[in-house]
Parts: C-alpha cells; sequence; structure tokens
C-alpha cells in the first residue's frame, strides 16, 4: 500500500550513534500572520536541538574523555578570544599526535562567580597531558577517561556519558552571547559527522521496527511524544540501542 504523504513517518537513524528520532510528516498551510515570534521557545528549541547534535557526534565518534580547559589570572571575559585560543588550541594537538584529524567537540562555559570562561571538550582517544598543556598555554588543563560505568557500557555508554556533561552547558548564557555575536554554541571535528539513514512508515512503531531491522536488535529504550501530556509539538518517537 501506498502511504500518503500527509499520513508518512519518517525517522532519522544513526547506526554509528546508536540511537534515532522521528515524527509524523505535516502538510503546512500557509503561515499565519498574527502575533511576533516566541523568542523563549526558539531559544529552548535551537538548545535541544544543539544537545540533540552533541550527543550524536560524541557518541558516533566514541568521545569517552572529557576534559576542561581554563585561564590563569583574571580569566578570559572574551567569547571571540576564547573560540580563537580554542581553534588554535586543536591546531596544535592536530600536529602533535600521529594521526592528525581526529574528531571532538567542545562547549563554552562561563564560570560561575564572574570569573570568566572557560571550555570544557571530548575526544576519543588517549592525547599525552603534556601536550594537552603545551597546546593550550593559556592555564590549567585537566582531562579524564569516564571509566567506572556498569559492566558492558563500554566507549559507547562512556561517551554518552561525556555528551550529557557537556550538554548541560549548552544554556541560556551561551544563547545570549551567540546572538548577539554571531558566535556557535559549540564546535565539532570536521569530517566526522554520524551517517544517517532515513526509515520510513504508517506509525511510530513501524518505522521503529525498522530501525531495528538495520540495528540488528529491537532498541532499549523508547519515547512517544503521545505519553507526554500537553505535548506541543507533531507526534514524535525516538529510539536508543545498546
Amino acid at each position: 500500500m501506498r502511504l500518503r504523504r500527509e499520513h508518512l513517518w519518517a525517522l532519522s537513524l544513526y547506526p554509528d550513534a546508536a540511537e534515532g528520532g522521528g515524527c509524523l510528516s505535516v502538510v503546512r498551510g500557509p503561515l499565519s500572520a498574527g502575533g511576533p515570534p516566541n523568542v523563549e521557545r526558539s531559544a529552548e528549541e535551537a538548545g535541544r536541538r544543539a544537545r540533540t547534535k552533541i550527543r550524536r557526534y560524541a557518541a558516533a565518534n566514541r568521545l569517552n574523555r572529557l576534559g576542561t580547559l581554563t585561564y590563569r589570572g583574571e580569566g578570559c571575559h572574551d567569547p571571540v578570544r576564547l573560540r580563537g585560543d580554542l581553534a588554535g588550541f586543536f591546531r596544535e594537538l592536530r600536529s602533535g599526535i600521529d594521526q592528525g584529524r581526529f574528531p571532538y567537540v567542545w562547549v563554552p562555559q562561563w564560570h560561575p562567580g564572574g570569573h570568566g570562561l572557560h571550555a570544557h571538550f571530548a575526544v576519543g582517544r588517549f592525547v599525552p597531558r603534556k601536550l594537552i598543556e603545551r597546546s593550550w598555554g593559556n592555564g590549567f588543563v585537566h582531562i579524564k577517561l569516564l571509566d567506572g560505568l556498569p559492566v558492558g557500557s563500554g566507549a559507547l555508554g562512556e561517551a554518552r556519558l561525556a555528551a550529557r556533561y557537556l550538554a548541560r552547558y549548552v544554556g541560556r548564557d551561551v544563547e545570549d552571547e551567540r546572538r548577539l555575536a554571531g558566535l556557535h554554541r559549540y564546535e565539532v571535528g570536521q569530517g566526522f559527522q554520524p551517517a544517517k539513514i532515513e526509515c520510513y512508515g504508517a506509525s511510530a512503531e513501524d518505522v521503529i521496527e525498522r530501525a531495528s531491522g538495520y540495528m540488528g536488535s529491537a532498541p532499549e529504550r523508547v519515547w512517544l511524544s503521545a505519553s507526554v501530556e500537553g505535548w506541543r509539538g507533531p507526534p514524535a518517537c525516538w529510539a536508543q540501542w545498546n
């Protein structure tokens, strides 16, 4: 049976990240001319999308080492300078390791108490601490492997934990500076975006079943918007595999 477009569910599956999300297609009519845009809701949606992308990128690339870069003295209070320093930091790291390019993600954070900016980052390979310190050169560094999770979590579980840490800092203060200066909420190493497979079906259960065929097993976790009272968007679903 051929599905009508307005009755078609689509799920984007990211096999390397072992997760996928989708929704029911919505045929949109003419846009209403009434009322100003909801800035608060737009900021929330932008933050949600950023957190989702960070999670998928970190999981797909198994970024299970979490680091922090801080400034000495009075610190850094200039978001543009921070991003320039971070660009230089990762250039130095790439030149100092044997394989050159590698996946990474970083997010900025305003330090509580008015002490300026620092950055959190995640990588998926061992990098000598001395190389990190030399490449940063602006203050203090800290990095650790996120092990100690329940048996069977592996690098995927560790990377998801790192992504949860990073996603906490994609908040309103970062949105404010991004809007004022045209800056990105986060940055990732280019060339390592997770591959995507589109799954289509007549229902949420249908697209999740099709995705499970690609993954070779049923998902460990499933979320359906139908279970959320007062859900404001189109019908949606999400699934995650281990």
